[in-house]
C-alpha cells in the first residue's frame, strides 16, 4: 500500500468496461441486452466518480476506452459463428466495445466540466490497438485459448505436466500483457489521441480555467 500522502501527488486511472461488457457476453444476454446495459454502466461509473471525487478532486484523472473486445481469443473462441469483420475480428462484440466508448467518452467530458478541478481525460486506447487473434500464453484450439488451459495453468500433454507460460505479445487471450500495455502507452503518451489533447507528462501541471 503507497504512503498516505502518495494519494495526494497521484495521477488517477480508470480502465473500465471489459469485465462488464464480459458479464453480459458471458451471462447469455443478447446484443441488443448487453447495449441497452451500457448507459447503466456508465452512469454507475459517472455516480461512483462523483461520490468519492472529494478524495481526489483537486488532481489529475485519466480514463481510458474498451478496447477492441471482439479481436480476444476467448470471444473468438467462445463465440466462434461470430461474423467476422475484414480484420478477423467479431464483428457484433467490436461494435458493443464502440458503442460503450461513445457513452463513456461523453460521460468523460461531462465530468471534466462538472468537475473541473479534477482535469479529466479521455484516453481512446480502441484505436490505436488491432490485436492479434491468437493468444501468446493459452494452449490449444485456434486461438491458443482455452478456459481449462489459461495462463499459468498446469495441464497434461502426452502424460507430461507443463505449465501453461508466459509471453512478450500483446494477450493471453482476455487480458492484456505488460507488452501490450507498452505498446498502447507509447502511442498516447503524446496526448494525440486524448481528449483534451495534453501529453501524460504535462496532465499533473494541467493549468484549469
Amino acid at each position: 500500500m503507497p504512503m498516505e500522502e502518495y494519494f495526494q501527488k497521484a495521477l488517477y486511472t480508470f480502465d473500465i468496461g471489459h469485465n462488464d461488457l464480459g458479464a453480459g457476453f458471458f451471462g447469455n444476454m443478447s446484443f441488443e441486452e448487453v447495449n441497452a446495459s451500457v448507459p447503466n454502466i456508465v452512469n454507475t461509473f459517472l455516480t461512483d466518480i462523483k461520490a468519492t471525487i472529494f478524495y481526489s478532486l483537486f488532481l489529475p484523472h485519466i480514463c481510458y476506452s474498451e478496447r477492441p473486445i471482439g479481436c480476444l481469443g476467448y470471444i473468438l473462441a467462445t463465440f466462434p459463428s461470430a461474423e467476422k469483420d475484414s480484420a478477423g475480428c467479431a464483428k457484433s462484440y467490436k461494435e458493443v466495445a464502440q458503442y460503450f466508448n461513445r457513452e463513456l467518452k461523453e460521460t468523460v467530458l461531462q465530468l471534466g466540466k462538472d468537475l473541473p478541478s479534477a482535469a479529466f481525460t479521455y484516453v481512446d486506447v480502441y484505436s490505436r490497438f488491432e490485436l492479434p487473434h491468437v493468444a501468446c500464453c493459452g494452449y490449444g484450439g485456434m486461438y491458443n485459448y482455452s478456459s481449462s488451459r489459461v495462463c499459468g495453468a498446469t495441464i497434461t500433454v502426452n502424460e507430461t505436466q507443463i505449465t501453461v507460460g508466459s509471453c512478450d505479445d500483446p494477450s493471453d487471450g482476455i487480458h492484456y500483457t505488460e507488452a501490450a500495455n507498452k505498446f498502447v502507452f507509447e502511442r498516447i503518451s503524446t496526448g494525440a489521441f486524448s481528449d483534451p489533447p495534453i501529453p501524460l507528462n504535462l496532465a499533473c501541471h494541467r493549468t484549469l480555467g
